[in-house]
């Protein structure tokens, strides 16, 4: 009777034990499975970098609107639209050239974020389009000699009569490199920087463009650099 006894309270302990694991590792498991979520919207913002630049560079003027919308976990479809108006000064001509523009493309987050956050790390494309009119304000014109023996030179005196020409466009490719950092709920900070490559820069006549809206400066080679520093905000539609 004594050993029956104690194999009933064993096998009952036993049965008390595994009903409390089951329950332990059904509250893991709960615990585990937990799925942070994070919003899937429309992000608008402005580059601060432009008005920045303008108040500090008085030959510059310019705005710029920023926008995404993310389609999966880790791409967006990007835009930038703004207007500039950009004077150059060079050692014999002085331009101004003023237009808008468009840039279209995506960019691809690399960045692993952990449990909430949504942060961004990213690598973008962008087709960009500009229409845009350029004036030649004034100029010291390279006066030939027509003699082999006596170099070119330029007079002294300079003409000062502008010379424009509207209806001018740009076409080209930019690859972008940046992060976009959210400081609170919804709210954005980003820098990126780009590389771009003209494809067609439309330039006035008997003179070479050297500044397009939203290319920047144009250099020999038809390609040109940029970056902004970005406020955005957040406007989710759905959580996912």
């Amino acid at each position: 009777m004594r050993t029956l006894t104690f194999f009933t309270k064993l096998v009952l302990f036993l049965c008390v034990v595994n009903l409390h694991a089951q329950k332990t590792s059904k509250k893991d498991t709960a615990k585990d499975t937990v799925v942070y979520k994070t919003g899937y919207g429309l992000r608008l913002g402005i580059d601060l970098s432009k008005p920045g630049l303008s108040f500090i560079d008085k030959s510059y003027t310019g705005f710029e609107i920023v926008g995404d919308y993310r389609v999966s976990k880790n791409w967006y479809v990007a835009a930038e639209i703004g207007h500039e108006e950009e004077i150059t000064f060079e050692d014999f001509t002085t331009s101004t050239s003023k237009g808008n523009y468009i840039r279209l493309g995506g960019n691809l987050n690399t960045y692993t974020n952990w449990l909430d956050m949504n942060n961004e790390v990213y690598v973008g494309g962008r087709y960009g389009f500009a229409i845009f009119e350029h004036t030649l304000n004034e100029f010291t014109p390279n006066t030939s000699t027509g003699n082999t023996a006596t170099p070119d030179f330029f007079p002294i005196q300079t003409i000062t009569t502008p010379v424009s020409e509207s209806g001018l466009t740009a076409h080209w490719i930019e690859f972008q490199l940046g992060i976009k950092v959210e400081t609170f709920k919804n709210l954005f900070i980003g820098f990126h920087g780009s590389y771009k490559i003209g494809l067609s820069i439309d330039d006035q006549d008997n003179f070479k463009t050297l500044y397009a809206p939203g290319f920047n400066r144009v250099f020999e080679s038809n390609t040109g650099f940029g970056f902004n520093y970005t406020i955005s905000y957040l406007i989710p539609f759905v959580n996912k």
